[in-house]
């Protein structure tokens, strides 16, 4: 298996670990065992890369059904940091470092929750304004960035990306809308999310959003990430998470 190949297979994995908490399999520890599980563990590169693909994601399950996120998992969201550490963000930065910044910030913000400190080897502050984020001239393109920027379509993670969703129900609706005629499913899953974020702040759409999941759920591909992000759309269009939890420290280990 190719490098590349089993980057994405660790991330696949750790996606289907975030699921089965998010259904209630279990409360047991999730990220900590990944690494454990690995090839070549403790903890091989492509593990640790994986916490770094899924992100804040990873919090999903202790955010919105309040299960518990392990000291352990804390630990190992940590250590995937500073097996490859945050790259320095500025205003000059291209568009996908920016982005990149963006989903690093809030796994930085999670961690420090759950964890119940601000010691965390990721930045605690927002990146640098980033002007992109307003301008939905373009929607094809702007929707796209938001689709990756997904992760942070996630209670209790404000700032200027959710802001910048809240004022644009219309762009990310066309967004959705393009990517289920096109057949680009996880682009339309991860939009979905943004839209129905808005959904549970009470903000009118000009769709209707369950539609569109169950239309996606029996169209769309059943990749572990996809499935991941339909859970959480599903999760956040039902009520049955609030992010009541997101405050509380992690546990210990089971």
């Amino acid at each position: 298996m190719s490098s590349r190949a089993a980057y994405a297979a660790a991330a696949d994995e750790l996606a289907s670990r975030v699921l089965r908490a998010l259904r209630g399999a279990g409360d047991a520890a999730l990220v900590a065992p990944h690494l454990d599980s690995s090839p070549d563990s403790p903890g091989s590169l492509a593990a640790l890369a994986a916490v770094r693909v899924i992100g804040a994601d990873t919090f999903t399950p202790h955010v919105l059904t309040g299960a518990p996120f392990h000291a352990a998992d804390a630990a190992a969201v940590a250590r995937a940091f500073e097996a490859f550490p945050v790259p320095v963000s500025s205003r000059s930065a291209r568009t996908d470092e920016r982005t990149a910044a963006w989903r690093d910030w809030a796994t930085a913000q999670l961690l420090a929750r759950t964890a119940g400190t601000g010691d965390t080897p990721m930045p605690a502050v927002p990146p640098e304004a980033d002007e992109d984020l307003t301008d939905t001239t373009h929607w094809q393109r702007w929707s796209v960035r938001m689709a990756q920027l997904a992760p942070l379509a996630t209670p209790g993670l404000d700032g200027p990306v959710r802001d910048a969703a809240r004022g644009a129900a219309l762009p990310l609706s066309r967004g959705l809308t393009r990517s289920v005629l096109r057949r680009d499913f996880p682009t339309a899953v991860r939009l979905l999310r943004w839209l129905a974020l808005l959904h549970h702040d009470g903000i009118a759409l000009p769709l209707e959003p369950q539609t569109v999941l169950d239309h996606v759920r029996l169209l769309g591909g059943a990749g572990p990430r996809t499935a991941l992000d339909l859970a959480v759309a599903a999760h956040l269009l039902t009520g049955g998470g609030t992010g009541h939890a997101r405050n509380q420290p992690a546990e210990a280990p089971a």
